[in-house]
C-alpha cells in the first residue's frame, strides 16, 4: 500500500524487552498504519526514559502491548516496569488533559484505564485468540470505528482488562468475555484491548515468543497457531490506518 509521510512523526513507545516482539510490532505499526521509519519513530521504554517528552513534535502517540500489567503485585514489578508505569502515568496526565491524539494498544488499554479512574483487574482476562468484538451505539459513530462491521473478530491475548469504566470514558466495543474491549476519552484519546496491528502472521510470532510467559499452555502453541490460520481477522488493521489519517499531516507519499 501506499506509505504515508506526514509533516510530524508519529511516536511508538514500545514495552517489549524481547528484540524479535519489538521489531515485529514496529514493523506492524508501520505496515499497517501505511507509514515508514520517517513517520514513525520509536522508544523502548524497557530501555529508554521519555520524562521531557514534548508533545509539539508527534501527530500522536501509539502505546504498544507487552507482558507488563498494571495489575501485577508491586512486589512483582521489575524496576523498568516501575519507571515505565510512572512515566506513563505522568505522559497521560498531559495527554488527556490536551486532548493529544493517543492510541492504547493491549497494554495501552489498561496504562489508559489506569490513569483515568477505571477498573483495572484480572476478572475479564481472555486467552490468545481470535473473539468477535461489537461495537456500542457510540462505536458505530466514532470516526475511528465508524466504517468497521458492527461486529468483527480480532485477535486478543491478555492477563488483565478493564471491569469498569469511569463515567467520563466513552465504551465503544465489548466482547463476549471482556466489556472494554475500546474506549475513548474526550475526542481524541482512544485505547483498545484488542491488537489493531495484528495479521496471523504476527500473533503466531508472539505465541513463539511468549509461550513460557504465562498466557497458555506452552505444549499448546502449535495447536494455538493452528486455530489462528483457520481465524477470519481482517478489519483491526483499519483503525490504525485511519488514526494516522485522522490525525497525521500528509506533505506527500512514497511507494511502498
Amino acid at each position: 500500500m501506499p506509505r504515508r509521510t506526514v509533516g510530524l512523526p508519529f511516536l511508538l513507545l514500545s514495552i517489549r524487552a524481547e528484540d524479535e516482539a519489538a521489531e515485529d510490532e514496529f514493523a506492524a505499526m508501520l505496515r499497517f498504519g501505511g507509514l515508514d521509519e520517517r513517520s514513525l519513530r520509536r522508544i523502548r521504554l524497557d530501555r529508554q526514559a521519555i520524562t521531557g517528552l514534548d508533545l509539539d513534535d508527534w501527530s500522536g502517540i501509539i502505546l504498544g502491548g507487552g507482558p507488563y500489567n498494571f495489575s501485577d503485585p508491586p512486589a512483582h514489578k521489575s524496576a523498568a516496569q516501575r519507571r515505565a508505569e510512572t512515566e506513563l502515568l505522568a505522559l497521560l496526565e498531559r495527554i488527556v488533559n490536551r486532548d493529544f491524539p493517543f492510541l492504547g494498544c493491549c497494554y495501552g488499554i489498561g496504562a489508559l484505564g489506569s490513569y483515568v479512574g477505571a477498573t483495572v483487574d484480572r476478572s475479564n482476562s481472555e486467552p490468545i485468540g481470535s473473539v468477535p468484538v461489537s461495537l456500542t451505539v457510540t462505536g458505530r459513530a466514532d470516526p475511528l470505528f465508524a466504517q468497521l462491521p458492527d461486529v468483527f473478530d480480532a485477535f486478543v491475548g491478555h492477563k488483565e482488562a478493564i471491569s469498569v469504566l469511569p463515567p467520563e470514558a466513552t465504551r465503544l466495543a465489548s466482547s463476549p468475555g471482556c466489556p472494554v474491549q475500546a474506549f475513548r476519552v474526550g475526542q481524541n484519546v482512544y485505547a483498545t484491548q484488542f491488537h489493531p496491528e495484528l495479521d496471523v502472521a504476527g500473533i503466531c510470532n508472539r505465541i513463539d515468543i511468549y509461550k513460557h510467559y504465562g498466557y497458555f499452555d506452552p505444549a499448546s502453541a502449535e495447536a494455538l497457531k493452528k486455530s489462528m490460520h483457520e481465524s477470519h481477522v481482517v478489519h483491526p488493521p483499519a483503525i490504525l490506518r485511519r488514526f494516522v489519517r485522522r490525525f497525521g499531516r500528509e506533505y506527500g507519499t512514497t511507494a511502498g
